[in-house]
């Protein structure tokens, strides 16, 4: 056995091989050995030669790590995991690496590479002086530790003594002279193992709770996959039936029938794009769970107490996470409601038709948000169809505001001063929202005093009309006025707004199954202004957006709605 380790040993340290390289005369030498014999015995320029056999070599030699080698000194050392770096080069760029750190009390031996560093002494020791240390009965006490060329970074700054105790208060390690009359006076400190036990055993816990989201987050995401499929089924399905009922009236409801079809088109991809969001956002907590766990499971395996509490410090897991729970998958949101309407709209047609046109679906539009209305803490998709909470910077602070604040809106880029136009805005789960419009006036003073904390231009005024929702409770606003809302049924996935300026009427619908809701009178000439506040974000509970509706091709229902119209 003596034999087999004294051939995975560097002839210049003495040690076992780290990063063996091999050189042309097949003499090998740990690459900081050999660099460090070449900086010290030679100019940068060479020549190089093999400190065993003297053999001189050209000026560029390659230093390619030996894996073989340094597999079998892991095995040898019991690590059966190769952690060698591969890197390779020629002495004449001996510049990059740093120098390997000299023993301080090898005076005569030059290139003496040190392996420890006694934090008592302040001193960096060779093999040998290292074995002696541990020898001699004076300096068995003394603390040793793997080779650094700053062991101050293992010691109290301001007392120069060494780190022995943690502060539980400040989660730092501290020397004695903190507790007793440093910063850290009063403070409640433990041993570094006894800090280091009880981490690992919070680390340990918080893994079991990764894991347990994990597992709730991939079963969410099954649940996901089956909506998807029963989503795109009951879309398929419901197309069938309704195309088979516009075969018998085909002749006069060519155009209804694409606009029903278009709206099951469209509801199909609202529902996936929601089923979609909902899975990124579950394979995201998956990634982030299993980028922690993997955090945590290299923190337990470090075996140095210091370096594990610096290190579990540093990256921010010295205390237990607060894990949001997964939401289980509510499928009702995915109820294919709006088709099962649309069903219903043609049986409908079969038995009186001419009181169904127009369509309120055939005055559908899709407004354009404009950016420059838009809160600052508010993000609005490219395709301007989306609005919702910016995720706030670290260094900001959360206030008081309720989550209905109204100045955290933004409007659409086109009034309407005439016709009839309706629209809609897929709110799904979310916990608060605020939709409605505002007038020209309001619009602009809003546009202006958008930093402010006024209700003003969207809630609270004559000249602004709007829906709120609050946890599962709805209110319709204005003129200072608030009245509460039944919304028949489960909870609404998406508003439904419509404006007839003809008649001078305002209404908001339940767009699933067009039901009306609530209804106002709208005098005068200024423009309405379509207005989303998708409210502010309370614990990322309410970090969805709103979406305003649109169809994929409107083209043949504007005709259509023209010809009705006309």
């Amino acid at each position: 056995m003596g034999t087999v380790e004294n051939t995975l040993k560097c002839p210049i340290c003495q040690d076992l091989f780290v990063d063996p390289v091999s050189l042309p005369c097949a003499h090998t030498f740990c690459l900081t050995c050999i660099r460090a014999v070449w900086n010290a015995d030679v100019s940068e320029d060479g020549p190089f030669f093999c400190p065993e056999c003297q053999i001189i070599f050209p000026s560029r030699v390659p230093l390619e790590v030996n894996t073989d080698l340094q597999t079998k000194v892991n095995d040898q050392a019991g690590d059966g995991t190769a952690t060698t770096s591969q890197p390779s080069g020629t002495p004449g760029s001996l510049a990059t690496p740093s120098p390997p750190i000299g023993c301080d009390h090898c005076i005569e031996t030059a290139g003496s590479v040190a392996v420890r560093t006694c934090l008592t002494c302040d001193a960096s020791l060779c093999q040998a002086h290292a074995l002696l240390h541990q020898q001699r009965a004076a300096l068995r006490e003394h603390t040793v530790v793997d080779v650094t060329g700053d062991p101050m970074s293992l010691k109290c700054r301001e007392h120069r003594e060494e780190l022995k105790l943690f502060c539980a208060e400040d989660c730092v390690p501290v020397c004695c002279l903190c507790v007793l009359v440093g910063s850290h006076k009063n403070h409640r400190a433990v041993q570094l193992q006894e800090a280091c036990s009880d981490l690992k055993n919070m680390l340990e816990t918080t893994m079991s709770q990764l894991l347990k989201k994990k597992s709730e987050a991939e079963h969410a995401i099954k649940d996901l996959e089956t909506l998807y499929t029963q989503t795109m089924d009951s879309a398929a399905d419901f197309r069938e039936r309704i195309s088979d009922k516009y075969s018998r009236i085909r002749a006069v409801l060519d155009g209804d029938e694409r606009l029903m079809m278009q709206i099951v088109d469209a509801e199909e991809t609202s529902a996936m794009e929601w089923l979609e969001t909902q899975r990124v956002a579950m394979e995201t907590l998956i990634q982030e769970a299993d980028s922690l766990r993997a955090q945590s499971r290299q923190l337990l395996q470090e075996t140095n107490s210091l370096t594990f509490l610096q290190r579990i410090t540093a990256q921010g897991l010295g205390k237990p996470l607060d894990l949001p729970p997964i939401q289980e998958v509510d499928g009702s949101l995915c109820d294919p409601e709006r088709m099962r309407t649309a069903e219903r709209l043609v049986d409908d047609l079969s038995v009186a038709l001419s009181p169904h046109f127009p369509r309120m679906w055939s005055n559908l539009c899709s407004p354009s948000l404009d950016l420059e209305t838009a809160h600052p803490r508010l993000e609005v998709s490219q395709d301007r169809k989306q609005v919702f909470w910016r995720r706030q910077p670290p260094h900001e602070t959360k206030n008081a505001l309720t989550p209905y604040d109204c100045m955290y809106s933004v409007s659409a880029q086109e009034g309407f001063t005439a016709g009839r136009h309706y629209w809609e805005v897929i709110v799904q789960d979310k916990p608060y929202w605020l939709i409605g419009v505002t007038t020209g006036p309001a619009y602009k003073y809003n546009r202006q005093c958008r930093e402010e904390s006024s209700l003003a231009g969207v809630k609270g005024d004559t000249a602004s009309w709007c829906i709120y929702h609050g946890d599962g409770k709805y209110l319709s606003c204005h003129d200072t006025l608030e009245k509460p809302l039944s919304v028949p049924g489960k909870r609404l996935r998406k508003l439904g707004m419509l404006a007839d300026l003809q008649k001078g009427e305002l209404s908001f619908y339940d767009a699933d199954t067009l039901t009306l809701l609530e209804g106002y009178r709208v005098e005068g000439t200024e423009a309405l202004y379509p207005v989303l506040n998708p409210c502010i974000d309370v614990n990322g509970g309410n970090r969805q957006p709103l979406r305003l509706f649109c169809l994929r091709d409107g083209s043949d229902r504007n005709v259509y709605a023209e010809e009705n119209e006309g």
